[in-house]
């Protein structure tokens, strides 16, 4: 899992202006954006143009799986799918690694592409018309369509690798997010109800099997938050760090998490499947396991939430395991 980071927003800074020699950039300003698990610097050039420049996390990729996520938002781009798209070095890596100012570690920055637009989750909460919500889902939906048709037919060249959210990486000795079965908060009734969840995952998952229709890259973060409306009201999905081999349901789950709470739920579900289904085929078979991915999406947050109590992602954590284990009691297996 990543480790944890105290780096200070001038340090931070710091790193960031350190890289700006190894693409040759002399930016006006640097304004610092986002600072989550990676932080998002964007830089601001006298020709107007505009650059993310991102300095990620440690511990979570290593610089070929940096490498090949360069790799695929490329190729995703080429195929008409508007992402951000990285720009290389002038050494030629898509990344460079620069010393944290007490010389203690190292941090792997890369640059890509500024996305011009308004965030689509920003849309949807200020709109009042429920028609127009659901309309939204059906885009999300044909985007993610369209990204899983590049993947499928899409050769991955040599060298390229990332992790996988399969059988192993969900639910193995040693899953992507962790244990979510094997925690320190779980009491021992939490945790006998989230290893009967395991099992049924591994049993299910297994049967199921990795088809190249419904198994290949996915995005795996896909939700509102990480779509962006252009300009011309073109949807662009951005924010590949969680991307990887993976089950095409998981991110059609991505995107309905954490909203069956809304009295429209089943209509926003049905106009995402249904906008999926324009562009890519998509059986009733494979729909009946998109309340499995659901409930994996809630359980390997459980893992997700404890591994980074850095970010506060620990409050209310309690009260989540709880939700879970009542989840998977009313789930049949």
């Amino acid at each position: 899992m990543p480790e944890p980071t105290n780096l200070s927003d001038a340090d931070l800074h710091a790193i960031a202006e350190q890289s700006l020699p190894h693409w040759g950039l002399k930016p006006e300003a640097i304004e610092l954006v986002s600072r989550s698990e990676n932080t998002v610097f964007r830089l601001d050039m006298p020709n107007g143009r505009q650059y993310a420049l991102r300095i990620h996390r440690p511990g979570y990729h290593t610089l070929p799986e940096l490498e090949s996520e360069l790799i695929w938002t490329q190729a995703l781009n080429d195929a008409g799918i508007h992402v951000p798209v990285g720009v290389r070095t002038l050494e030629g890596p898509g990344y460079a690694t620069i010393p944290t100012p007490d010389g203690g570690s190292t941090r792997a920055v890369g640059l890509v592409n500024w996305l011009d637009g308004v965030l689509l989750s920003s849309v949807i909460e200020a709109e009042q018309d429920e028609s127009k919500i659901v309309e939204h889902f059906r885009q999300i939906g044909r985007v993610i369509a369209a990204m899983n048709n590049q993947a499928s037919e899409w050769n991955p060249p040599a060298g390229f690798t990332r992790h996988a959210f399969d059988v192993p990486g969900y639910v193995g000795e040693t899953p992507f997010w962790g244990r979510f079965w094997d925690l320190p908060p779980l009491t021992l009734a939490q945790r006998e109800v989230l290893a009967k969840a395991r099992d049924g995952i591994g049993e299910v998952l297994t049967e199921y099997g990795k088809d190249r229709g419904t198994y290949s890259m996915i995005h795996a973060d896909l939700h509102a938050h990480n779509i962006m409306i252009d300009p011309s009201g073109v949807l662009q999905a951005f924010d590949f760090d969680d991307a990887g081999f993976g089950w095409h349901q998981y991110d059609l789950a991505v995107v309905l998490f954490g909203l069956d709470d809304l009295p429209y739920f089943g209509a926003i579900t049905d106009s995402l499947v249904a906008g999926y289904r324009e562009l890519r085929a998509f059986s009733d078979e494979a729909l009946s396991l998109l309340p499995l991915f659901l409930l994996i999406r809630r359980l390997v947050l459980i893992s997700w939430q404890w591994e980074r109590p850095e970010l506060g992602r620990r409050r209310g954590l309690d009260a989540y395991i709880a939700n879970a284990c009542e989840q998977v009691d009313a789930f049949t297996f």
